[in-house]
């Protein structure tokens, strides 16, 4: 299913993107050294009743999970990349966290994904981990137009992966939104430009570049759902949900101090 919003409808869009990204760095600036990942799940809930929205994880069953997912946020760490189960894990000087929420508000569901390394300490690799993942959504988003391809946007991305020396996994990617929270069209990581389906304002995109340091091969924890690299390798995952408009694109889920 691809669902494409009237001009009514992106005002909606607009507030639920808002509320996620404003969940998100409010959980980002409570994550330090000692935080546990139950605490944080416990804080999205809180944040996600608040507002009045509902949650697009809870009971989230799709066909490569193990039963609902339970939590209302996947927390990721190190190793981790994709739809991380929060856990009784304390957070370490060091870690790489990756918050990955998406919620629904108004009956518009909104995506995004950021990674970060917590407390005071720096790896000069996974911060360039991390500036690969967003600088391949960014190039992804810059080429978000009505009548550019989806191809166009995954080989924008595939690039930025590809040339900063990443392998790139193609068996999870970005994806439609709308009044759910997977839609189509599938948005791979690489692509052919110029190739899929053709885009139009008023579509929901969520771009989701995500890598692994040194490998493309995914492992799957025995919780059914955590995903994690083959070697043990560290991760990041940056995403975005974005609106397609007659200008371009438009940023949904922007951090509130990077609204104009």
């Amino acid at each position: 299913m691809i669902e494409v919003l009237n001009t009514t409808e992106l005002p909606r869009a607009r507030e639920a993107g808002a509320l996620v990204a404003g969940i998100l760095q409010t959980l980002k600036s409570r994550c330090e050294v000692g935080t546990n990942l139950r605490d944080i799940d416990l804080w999205t809930q809180a944040m996600i009743t608040e507002a009045g929205a509902q949650s697009c994880y809870v009971d989230y069953e799709p066909s490569f999970g193990r039963g609902p997912f339970g939590h209302y946020i996947c927390t990721s760490v190190n190793d981790a990349v994709l739809h991380g189960k929060p856990y009784d894990y304390t957070l370490a000087n060091g870690d790489l966290l990756t918050l990955d929420l998406a919620v629904s508000a108004g009956g518009v569901v909104a995506d995004s994904a950021i990674s970060f390394i917590v407390g005071d300490a720096t790896s000069s690799e996974t911060v360039a981990l991390i500036s690969a993942t967003e600088r391949a959504l960014s190039a992804g988003i810059a080429v978000a137009r009505p009548d550019a391809r989806i191809g166009d946007i995954s080989h924008a991305i595939g690039v930025v992966l590809s040339e900063a020396g990443y392998e790139i996994n193609t068996e999870f990617g970005g994806h439609g939104v709308g009044s759910t929270m997977h839609q189509g069209p599938h948005i791979p990581n690489t692509g052919r430009p110029g190739r899929g389906y053709r885009l139009r304002p008023g579509l929901l995109l969520a771009l989701e570049p995500w890598v692994m340091a040194d490998t493309a091969e995914l492992v799957t924890d025995a919780d059914g759902w955590t995903l994690r690299s083959a070697t043990g390798c560290r991760t990041a995952h940056s995403e975005h949900t974005i609106a397609i408009t007659d200008d371009g694109a438009e940023i949904l889920t922007l951090p509130p101090r990077s609204q104009p």
